[in-house]
């Protein structure tokens, strides 16, 4: 810190998960995440070394160790970045989902993303949790928290959508928010599979259309 209190260029920062880091620390961590984020992506964990991503990143491998102890550390931080990478590419949709158009226009988004992908790659962290739940608990934990993050956003939506009576009372916000990610998850997979959107576009005009009945304008 410079005498007046602002920030200089080598001030610490943190990464939240581990010790303080300055901002140079912070940019060589965040490209050495990336660029194993995007090569986990494309070869899966298991196909993607440490050498490759010290080549990926322009880094050195003790810097890769100087901030991750190990693989399964960097995988952890993999994880976290594709989470907060797949859920602020849906905001701010993903954060209003309280109403049946903005759930409507957040199935279009996430068609769309598809779409521009050419339906490559399915889901970053479901593509994640397919390779490592069954053998690294950490990992698994972890992914379990990321799906919460999106279950709960979706969540939250539907909770306000009753607390406004737009739900009926006897709605579930909890049931319907984890069977439309279900439905996600399960849309995406077949889209990645088939290479086109319309699994992923049945699988949530499906679950919209549920959703759409227990509104009470709707309500028989």
């Amino acid at each position: 810190m410079t005498r007046t209190g602002t920030r200089t260029d080598t001030a610490d920062e943190t990464d939240g998960t581990g010790p303080r880091l300055t901002r140079k620390g912070l940019a060589t961590r965040g490209r050495i995440v990336a660029a194993a984020a995007d090569l986990m992506f494309e070869r899966g964990v298991a196909g993607t070394s440490t050498d490759d991503v010290r080549a990926a990143a322009g880094v050195s491998t003790s810097q890769i160790y100087h901030y991750f102890t190990d693989k399964n550390a960097l995988i952890r931080a993999v994880i976290a970045h594709q989470t907060d990478a797949v859920l602020d590419a849906q905001e701010p949709l993903l954060s209003r989902l309280d109403s049946m158009a903005a759930l409507r226009a957040w199935r279009d988004l996430v068609v769309d993303l598809q779409r521009q992908r050419h339906c490559e790659g399915g889901c970053p962290i479901g593509s994640l949790a397919s390779e490592l739940s069954e053998g690294d608990p950490q990992a698994r934990a972890d992914l379990v928290d990321g799906f919460a993050r999106w279950e709960g956003a979706i969540r939250d939506g539907l909770h306000a959508m009753r607390d406004r009576g737009d739900l009926r009372a006897d709605a579930d916000p909890e049931r319907l928010a984890l069977a439309t990610l279900a439905a996600l998850q399960g849309g995406l997979l077949l889209t990645q599979m088939r290479r086109e959107t319309a699994p992923l576009e049945a699988a949530l005009d499906s679950m919209l259309d549920i959703i759409e009945r227990w509104t009470v304008t709707t309500a028989g």
